[in-house]
């Protein structure tokens, strides 16, 4: 099965009931807890959703609401693990389905895990390859169109002149390998192998990813078919944390679907809520005018003590509206994608550094940023790093635009302790979105 990692002997067709009892809890759970802190207190004087926390791992604490910088293949793209905790990251995140094909996730077991494979000391996720396999499955890369349609594929939607490279049956989904092509197959049980292997602090059960193309007759079958994966990834994981007893606990999170139906996320909320899951993600199709209505809803579902994960958003008013709908935690590769096309953050917005006028701008990304791009890089000297296609502006860069993040969610969470969010909220985004000219010449 070329670069698998180490997918269980087992035959990975072979059927797997569902009618088992889900435990009730493991006691290794323990090792693994989630207190509130603060809530968000409403403008008219109610208790919001929005809340401060701390998540407690065995690699440390993540203080809440808390930006995890993407580290999709082991590593944050262009950027050293020592500077990811320099610009202030609490966690990372890497992506199961591609540290499965490459280098396998029994390299990293060997290597200790994977904070010890890429010398990352703090707190890590993996999620649980699903988006990936249906995406790339899908052929659209990186991302899934999530445009309202049922035209052109409907259930069965492909990107346009590609195959389809993944097919989902009750026990799993079989998919081609995008960097060669071989074929493989993930079911919760294989996915709960290769996440435990990998050994993140908090892993994410393997669920269906379906998109606004599908009907709500497929969103309702998917969502059904989540729950029953759900209740397989549970007992995986159990019988899994007690053969492997010598490793640090792995929290294991629920993932909630449902697309844009409130009907079904609150069915979601409820279902995956009753089950014994150490937190939950957030994630499935919807469009971002429709975010903070969604997340409340899960939000006002799920069980208090257990944190929340926005699985995909970065964009300042997203970050914002994610919070204030109860969030506790969210990641994105954008800081560091949009790094690669010389796209740079600022409290005014953002900006590309490949313009001609930043030739001769000799002043730092961003001025007042501690970030150790500003501190010792001219706006002129990495303009010059991305039209000579060197390397380093995508580091440096890719710095800025992670501290700018990490750093406007930690104001964000200090806002909710004195009870400024609101204003807070309407300042941030009414200088990033004014379109106004940057005092600094932009």
């Amino acid at each position: 099965m070329g670069q698998n990692g180490g997918v269980p002997a087992s035959d990975p067709t072979a059927a797997v009931t569902t009618d088992s009892p889900v435990p009730a809890a493991h006691p290794r759970q323990e090792g693994f807890s989630f207190e509130v802190g603060t809530r968000m207190v409403n403008p008219d004087g109610s208790t919001g959703l929005g809340r401060t926390g701390v998540i407690h791992t065995p690699h440390g604490d993540i203080r809440t609401p808390a930006f995890i910088a993407v580290g999709t293949k082991a590593t944050v793209k262009a950027v050293l693990p020592e500077s990811v905790a320099e610009l202030g990251a609490q966690a990372v995140l890497a992506n199961a389905y591609h540290l499965y094909l490459q280098p396998g996730s029994d390299i990293l077991d060997a290597a200790g895990g994977l904070g010890a494979f890429m010398n990352w000391p703090g707190p890590t996720f993996t999620d649980s390859g699903g988006f990936q396999v249906m995406s790339l499955g899908s052929g659209f890369k990186k991302v899934i169109d999530m445009q309202v349609s049922t035209a052109d594929g409907g259930d069965d939607t492909v990107a346009p002149g590609k195959e389809r490279l993944a097919n989902v049956d009750e026990d799993g989904v079989w998919f081609k390998s995008h960097i060669n092509g071989d074929r493989h197959r993930f079911s919760p049980e294989i996915s709960m192998g290769v996440q435990h292997r990998i050994g993140a602090d908090i892993m994410f059960a393997f669920d269906e990813l379906t998109t606004l193309h599908n009907s709500r007759g497929y969103q309702v079958e998917s969502l059904e078919r989540t729950r029953r994966w759900a209740e397989r990834c549970i007992v995986e994981h159990f019988r899994l944390t007690d053969e492997r007893a010598t490793k640090p606990y792995q929290a294991l999170f629920g993932v909630i679907q449902g697309a844009q139906y409130e009907d079904l996320r609150r069915k979601a909320c409820t279902d995956l809520g009753a089950m014994p899951f150490d937190g939950f993600g957030i994630g499935g199709a919807l469009e971002k005018e429709n975010l903070g209505t969604i997340v409340g809803w899960c939000s006002e579902e799920l069980p208090e003590d257990k944190p929340r994960h926005l699985l995909g958003i970065s964009e300042p008013d997203d970050i914002f509206t994610a919070i204030e709908n109860g969030a506790d935690t969210f990641d994105c590769v954008s800081p560091t994608r949009v790094a690669r096309n010389s796209a740079f953050y600022t409290p005014h917005g953002r900006f590309n550094l490949s313009g001609t006028r930043y030739r001769t701008d000799f002043t730092p990304l961003q001025d007042g940023c501690d970030c150790y791009a500003c501190t010792h890089y001219t706006r002129a000297y990495i303009h010059h790093l991305f039209k000579a296609k060197e390397l380093l502006s995508h580091t440096l860069i890719s710095i800025h635009n992670e501290r700018f993040t990490v750093s406007l969610v930690d104001r964000a969470r200090e806002a909710i302790e004195d009870g400024t969010f609101a204003q807070l909220k309407a300042a941030t985004l009414a200088a990033y979105y004014a379109g106004q000219p940057d005092p600094q010449g932009l």
